[in-house]
């Protein structure tokens, strides 16, 4: 393909998308449509068909969370010597394959040791090809627009998991039911990886990052080495881990709270589901260019943890406390914690510009972080379920984005070291000489 696209190049430089990357965008949202469709409904189906419990169920989930930690750490170390091209290919490829697994054999016998083992397995797919697609972005993307340019990325992720995927889901479910939706998110999974690779197969980036003589093995060390030469990274790395691990979490019991406690329908349930991540996709473009004017790390720890810490509490208490008349105040407070959530994009603009001589172990560790919140998550709420209910798991995930606040005071880009303003005193992002550098809008 000669065009990526048909906007002329200056549309896409004002708006913050680099050109040749155009396609790979759209073809992370249809795949992570796929990968979303399940979100709003599966620990509950998994209880009913095979798992026996919403714990067990919760448990499945867990594994599935390790999976997608360890991927999430090997997508940015091994896009520095693989290409993020191939490690792209690589999560396609094991997403298709463990997935069939699993709606063949473990869901359709309802067998929960093999729900453990293919659904955990195909964990290892989504990160690979996403969190690949990212570490193209940051080593494409102008740094003066990376702050937006990584918001788009978050649009396109957020956009399919779970936003437009729930909403796919409450389309389907009504004609085929759940197991025939969960077959034609594997069609989308299909469609997306294909846009994405093939339409950005010939465009720079996607080969190895580092140069040729260092070895896969090489990238895998730097991107542990770099806990020792930049420990501040690896507070970046905890403050991504709670990001989004209340989010991954709350898909373990919400569902059930919300339909069967609160008695919202099924379908009210996947509406708010879509609208508090369609609220997100918007945010995650606002805070991404805002944040390129008042400071990545500014707007992390003020919209992003603080805002959070307020408005998970708001998700749950407000609807259990109001009940299913009350329709209108969930939608509400789901939108603000859409919209907070999207305070935390910055932190992969942030995190690779704090080691700019080892960007990939930089993207190792935050992709990690993204990772372990699937893991982080599920794990909190099926250890503090049994003992303290829906409440006490919120509770924790409240004290968590409080943790993140005060975390987000050591992260500092080198220039800022040493200085003696208030952390929350973000320097720009770039000097003035790489602004005037940045694409002419």
């Amino acid at each position: 393909m000669a065009d990526t696209a048909a906007a002329p190049a200056g549309v896409l430089d004002r708006i913050g998308i680099p050109k040749p990357l155009l396609l790979g965008y759209i073809g992370v949202l249809l795949f992570m449509i796929g990968d979303g469709v399940e979100s709003a409904f599966i620990a509950p189906y998994m209880a009913d068909h095979g798992a026996g419990t919403d714990v067990k169920a919760g448990y499945v989930i867990t594994v599935y969370g390790i999976a997608v930690m360890l991927a999430s750490w090997f997508s940015g170390a091994l896009s520095e010597s693989w290409g993020p091209r191939r490690v792209m290919w690589i999560g396609l490829v094991v997403w298709v394959v463990f997935d069939v697994l699993y709606l063949v054999f473990a869901l359709g016998t309802q067998n929960y040791a093999l729900m453990l083992v293919f659904y955990g397995l195909r964990g290892f797919g989504y990160p690979l090809f996403a969190f690949g697609f990212l570490v193209w972005i940051t080593g494409t993307a102008a740094k003066a627009r990376l702050g937006t340019a990584v918001g788009w990325f978050y649009f396109a992720f957020t956009g399919g998991l779970p936003t437009l995927g729930a909403l796919w889901a409450s389309w389907m479910i009504p004609p085929i039911g759940e197991f025939g939706t969960l077959w034609t998110a594997l069609g989308l999974i299909v469609v997306g990886g294909l846009v994405a690779l093939v339409g950005a197969k010939a465009r720079a980036g996607g080969d190895r990052v580092s140069a040729a003589d260092v070895s896969t093995k090489d990238s895998l060390k730097n991107s542990i080495s770099i806990v020792k030469t930049h420990p501040r990274i690896v507070v970046g790395c905890l403050v991504r881990v709670i990001n989004t691990a209340p989010q991954f979490g709350m898909f373990v019991f919400l569902p059930t709270v919300f339909t069967k406690d609160i008695g919202f329908e099924q379908g009210e349930w996947l509406q708010l589901t879509s609208i508090i991540y369609g609220t997100n996709i918007f945010f995650n473009l606002i805070f991404g260019a805002l944040s390129d004017k008042i400071g990545w790390r500014t707007t992390i720890a003020g919209f992003g943890a603080f805002g959070c810490a307020i408005s998970v509490g708001l998700l749950y208490f407000i609807p259990v406390a109001l009940g299913p008349d009350y329709y209108w105040a969930a939608i509400i407070v789901g939108m603000l914690y859409g919209a907070t959530l999207a305070g935390f994009v910055p932190i992969s603009a942030l995190l690779p510009s704090m080691a700019p001589e080892n960007k990939g172990g930089s993207m190792a560790l935050l992709n990690l972080g993204a990772g372990g919140a699937t893991f982080v998550g599920p794990g909190i709420a099926s250890l503090f379920l049994p003992w303290f209910g829906s409440a006490g798991v919120t509770i924790a995930f409240v004290v968590l984005y409080l943790i993140a606040l005060a975390l987000t005071f050591f992260l500092k880009l080198p220039e800022e070291q040493g200085k003696s303003g208030g952390p929350l005193l973000d320097e720009r992002p770039e000097p003035p000489a790489e602004k005037a550098a940045a694409p002419a809008s």
